[in-house]
């Protein structure tokens, strides 16, 4: 009677042991297909993060350049301003302006 229970007790463990070893090589596994999704996220977001990064940078360069373009043509007007007052410069009327043009060579009628 003791034997049979004892065998009975053996034949439980016995499987248990395989069972338990499934279990954990399937936890593994699950772990290592979750490890690479998480990779895979990781450089999606990276990619998309550098694409943001280079993004920024052309619109702050394009920003310099419109500022850049603003304060050339700010600087026109307070140029223009300052020859007519402080130089007392004008713009020529028609009749004092003479329009001076090179004869066209061969090359430029073609």
């Amino acid at each position: 009677m003791k034997t049979d229970v004892i065998e009975k007790k053996a034949q439980k463990v016995a499987l248990k042991k395989p069972i338990s070893y499934a279990i954990l090589l399937l936890l593994v596994f699950s772990s290592a297909i979750m490890v690479v999704f998480q990779v895979f996220e990781y450089r999606h977001d990276y990619r998309e993060l550098s694409a943001f990064t280079r993004d920024r940078d052309d619109l702050n360069a394009e920003w310099g350049r419109l500022l850049i373009e603003q304060q050339t043509f700010g600087a026109t007007a307070q140029i223009g301003t300052r020859a007519v007052t402080q130089l007392r410069m004008y713009s020529p009327p028609a009749a004092q302006t003479v329009v001076i043009s090179l004869p066209m060579t061969s090359e430029d009628q073609k």
